[in-house]
């Protein structure tokens, strides 16, 4: 059984989501079931929650963070999607007014950014890619000029909120 899931991982990394398409379809009018049940999610959004979850795994195999198949892949996405609603503010608890204000500003300041300079502080801090990861989507020559440029793109971004 082992070498099918190494198959299906190596499948995963070149780019090849058949399987995780396949999981999706077989799996998501159970997990809406179970969505409906533990957090009162309608059917959409449970779906919507699925399909996200399986890009975040999607994500994880391609870049290096899983390099081994769970054992459970069923329990492991479920746990990845639970992570994910427990990581959301609810809608119904605003922000104090002043972190509001806060992040306002912080975000005028970004908006003011190159969409370049934007895009690398998305990519390492939004969504978690190594300077290995966000040099080859950028079209960076290596890591260490990812990482200059994101020292850089911190700098303008500190001179703003000045």
């Amino acid at each position: 059984m082992s070498a099918p899931l190494a198959e299906t991982l190596t499948q995963l990394r070149v780019g090849n989501q058949k399987f995780l398409i396949d999981f999706y379809q077989r799996s998501r009018h159970l997990f809406s079931r179970w969505a409906q049940r533990q957090h009162r999610l309608a059917p959409a959004q449970a779906h919507g929650l699925l399909q996200d979850t399986l890009l975040d795994f999607y994500d994880q195999v391609a870049d290096g963070r899983i390099t081994k198949m769970p054992d459970d892949l069923r329990a492991f996405i479920y746990g990845m999607a639970q992570q994910r609603l427990a990581a959301q503010v609810p809608a119904h608890v605003p922000l104090p007014a002043a972190e509001a204000g806060r992040r306002q500003r912080l975000l005028a300041q970004f908006n003011q950014l190159g969409a370049d300079c934007q895009q690398v502080l998305t990519y390492f801090y939004f969504r978690g890619y190594h300077f290995e990861k966000m040099g080859g989507k950028m079209g960076f020559p290596n890591a260490t000029v990812a990482r200059l440029q994101k020292s850089a793109c911190l700098r303008k971004l500190y001179e703003l909120l000045r």
